[in-house]
C-alpha cells in the first residue's frame, strides 16, 4: 500500500551522496512510500537507475571563491535554486525532506524549513560537511555515520542519532559472500578505483608499482582498474607489456560484484566507498583525497584502519616503490588479508538503512520533531 504523501530526498550529484540516498529510497519503497529526488546536473551518471518517481534538477552552487563577484554569483544561483525548490515543494507536497549533503541540498532543505515541512540530514563522513554544518542548525533531525563526528555543533547533538551509512541493495547482496584469500599459486585479484582525481593518481602510480613486483607475483596478478578515458590506451598498453592481466574502464556499473570477487581493494576513502567495503567485508588500502577542505577522507580511512579493516596511506607517501612493497607484503600474507576482511565486515552497520527509514517515518508521523520552533517559518 502506497503512503499518501511522497518523501523528497535531496543530494549532491556525486556517488558519495547519491548512493546512500539510493539505499534509503529502496527501503522506503519497500515500506510503501513514493520517493522523489532533488539533485543537480552532475548526477546524470548515477541517477538513471535511481528508484524515484521523478528526478528534479535544482540549481545550486559551491562557494569556489571569496571575491565579491564570486560570492555574488554563488548566492544568486543558490537564491534561484531556493525559488525553484519552493515551487517544487508546493507542487509535490512531500511529507518529509531528507538531505544527503553537498550544496545542492541547501535550496530544498531551506525551502522545506520555510514551508514548515519536517527535515533531516544524513552525514556520511566522520567530519560534518560544510553544507550539512549549516543545515544542522535548524533541521529537525541529524543522522550520523560515525561517533564522534567532527564539527557537529554541540547544540545540535540532542537532535542527532547514530544510524551508520546506508548501502544499496546491490551491495548488501554480497554481504554473505565469503572472502577468499590468495592461495600460494592462484590468481591475485586486485581492484583499483577512486573517482576522477583518484583515477588520475592511480593511473600514474599503479603501472610502475606493479612492474616492480617480482615476476612470480606479477604473472599471477589480475587487475581491474577505473581510469579516465584519456588514460585507457596507455594503461592497457603498459599492462600488456608487463604481462599483467588487466581490465581497465572509466566506470564499472557492477562495482559491488567486483568488490566481492577481489582479494584486495585500492581506493579513495569517500564515505560510501568505506561503507560498502565494510558491508561486503573486503581488505583495502585507502589513499585519502589530499588537500580536502575538512580532511574527511583522511578521517574515514583512519577510522577504518583503527578498526583493523584496512590500511591508510597518504598520497604524498605512496610512491611506486612503497606501493610495490605493500602489495608484495599483503599478497604473500593471506592470513593478514583474511583478518582485515573479517574486521572490516565487523565494522559495518548493515541495518543502517532501516534505522534511517525509521527516522523518516517518525518525522512523517510528526513524532519527535526535535526543534522547538519547528512550526515557525525559518
Amino acid at each position: 500500500m502506497t503512503k499518501t504523501r511522497p518523501i523528497l530526498l535531496a543530494a549532491g550529484g556525486t556517488g558519495g551522496h547519491l548512493f546512500p540516498a539510493t539505499a534509503l529510497a529502496q527501503e522506503l519503497g519497500r515500506r510503501g512510500y513514493v520517493v522523489e529526488l532533488a539533485t543537480d546536473e552532475r548526477a546524470e551518471k548515477y541517477d538513471s537507475d535511481f528508484p524515484a518517481r521523478a528526478v528534479h534538477r535544482i540549481p545550486s552552487a559551491t562557494i569556489a571563491g571569496r571575491s565579491p563577484m564570486d560570492l555574488a554569483r554563488t548566492f544568486a544561483r543558490l537564491g534561484f535554486g531556493f525559488m525553484r525548490a519552493i515551487g517544487l515543494l508546493l507542487r509535490v507536497r512531500p511529507a518529509v525532506v531528507i538531505g544527503f549533503g553537498g550544496y545542492p541540498t541547501l535550496p530544498p532543505i531551506i525551502a522545506a524549513r520555510t514551508l514548515r515541512i519536517p527535515t533531516a540530514i544524513h552525514e556520511q563522513n566522520a567530519v560534518m560537511g560544510r553544507a550539512n554544518r549549516l543545515l544542522s542548525r535548524f533541521v529537525n533531525r541529524i543522522a550520523l555515520s560515525f561517533s564522534p563526528t567532527k564539527h557537529l555543533d554541540p547544540k545540535a547533538e540532542e537532535r542527532a542519532i547514530l544510524t551508520g551509512t546506508p548501502v544499496r541493495d546491490a551491495v548488501l547482496a554480497y554481504r554473505n559472500v565469503p572472502y577468499a584469500p590468495p592461495d600460494p599459486v592462484g590468481r591475485l585479484l586486485l581492484l583499483v578505483f577512486g573517482g576522477s582525481q583518484g583515477a588520475q593518481f592511480f593511473s600514474e602510480v599503479m603501472p610502475p608499482a606493479l612492474m616492480a613486483l617480482p615476476s612470480p607475483l606479477r604473472w599471477r596478478l589480475t587487475i581491474v582498474q577505473q581510469a579516465r578515458e584519456e588514460d585507457l590506451e596507455r594503461l592497457t598498453s603498459l599492462y600488456k607489456e608487463a604481462e599483467i592481466a588487466a581490465h581497465v574502464a572509466p566506470f564499472f556499473h557492477d562495482l559491488p560484484e567486483r568488490m566481492a570477487t577481489s582479494q584486495l581493494v585500492i581506493a579513495r576513502s569517500g564515505a560510501s566507498t568505506v561503507a560498502e567495503l565494510m558491508a561486503i567485508g573486503r581488505p583495502c588500502l585507502l589513499v585519502p583525497l589530499p588537500h580536502a577542505l575538512d580532511n574527511d577522507q583522511l578521517e574515514n580511512a583512519t577510522r577504518l584502519q583503527e578498526g583493523g579493516g584496512g590500511w591508510c596511506i597518504r598520497q604524498n607517501e605512496l610512491t611506486p616503490e612503497h606501493l610495490a612493497q605493500e602489495l608484495q607484503r599483503l599478497f604473500t600474507s593471506p592470513e593478514v588479508l583474511a583478518g582485515a576482511a573479517a574486521k572490516a565486515k565487523a565494522l559495518a552497520t548493515p541495518d543502517a538503512v532501516a534505522k534511517l527509514a525509521d527516522l523518516v517515518e517518525e518525522l512523517a508521523r510528526g513524532k519527535r520533531v526535535g526543534v522547538e520552533d519547528a512550526s515557525a517559518p525559518a
